[in-house]
């Protein structure tokens, strides 16, 4: 019992530790431009500004921003559940010739660093005349990615096979055996799956910055970086941007980590 209250408090103390760069943050975000660089500092302000946040989303244009974010964002996570979800499905239930070998070569794409391909994708972009759209930000999510099929390939290994046995008997071909059988029972990976691809689209900023150009076109995350820049000082309304910026993901690892820490043990259980 003492060694459990120990492991507890000591998990605490960790975890004051972590929040104590989001409450400087937070509190940072709702001091004045004075209060900001008091001598000595304060950690909470005598007056706290709530219209920071506000003056910090006007001056930035946040909505727009935020309505470019999630229309990448949203594209991005259906293509990546819907091409992934189909090619984990086939290596894991059929069986054709090579498919191990073709698994080890999907496998092996994650070896490639993302420098290596980067300027042959713009190179290709450019060709297709996507620069300055989303389409190079969202197109490639339509064609799988790697660790997310072997992610979710795992996880229908897992399914015992006399359940496709009794469907097929049943009458069920392929796509209902996917869609009626397999998703309900793999719902936590795809929660992992969509919760990675949401985090990783939603704070991408080389993407972005690769392939848009104009304003009206940018992210958040580029918006923030802009806004960096021109008001470099203003140390309020930089703290008030970011915690808008970074909101959402908490959020959504908050409500959603059940399904997350699941669909991360489980995919080892069987290869």
């Amino acid at each position: 019992m003492l060694g459990k209250a120990l492991t507890y408090l000591l998990l605490l103390a960790c975890s004051a530790v972590f929040m104590l760069p989001f409450l400087f943050m937070l509190t940072t975000a709702l001091k004045s431009s004075a209060a900001v660089l008091t001598i000595p500092p304060k950690i909470f302000p005598s007056v706290y500004h709530w219209e920071n946040f506000g003056d910090a989303m006007r001056m930035m244009r946040f909505w727009k921003l935020l309505g470019n974010t999630m229309t990448i964002t949203g594209l991005t996570i259906a293509g990546t559940l819907l091409s992934c979800t189909l090619v984990a499905f086939g290596f894991a239930r059929f069986d054709f010739k090579g498919r191990s070998f073709w698994f080890l070569v999907l496998i092996s794409t994650m070896l490639i660093p993302g420098q290596i391909t980067m300027i042959p994708l713009y190179l290709l972009m450019k060709w297709l005349g996507w620069i300055d759209t989303i389409k190079p930000l969202t197109v490639p999510a339509f064609f799988g990615t790697a660790f997310y099929i072997f992610l979710l390939r795992q996880f229908f290994m897992t399914v015992p096979r006399e359940l496709d046995e009794a469907a097929i008997i049943d009458g069920c071909g392929p796509m209902r055996l996917l869609l009626k059988i397999m998703l309900p029972l793999i719902r936590p990976a795809l929660a992992t799956v969509t919760i990675f691809t949401f985090m990783h689209t939603w704070n991408d900023f080389l993407g972005p910055l690769i392939y848009l150009q104009s304003d009206n076109m940018r992210t958040l995350s580029l918006g923030l970086y802009s806004f960096q820049g021109e008001y470099v000082s203003q140390w309020h309304y930089l703290m008030a941007a970011s915690i808008l910026l970074m909101l959402p993901c908490l959020l959504v690892f908050f409500f959603f980590q059940r399904y997350f820490i699941e669909g991360t043990t489980v995919t080892g259980i069987k290869g």
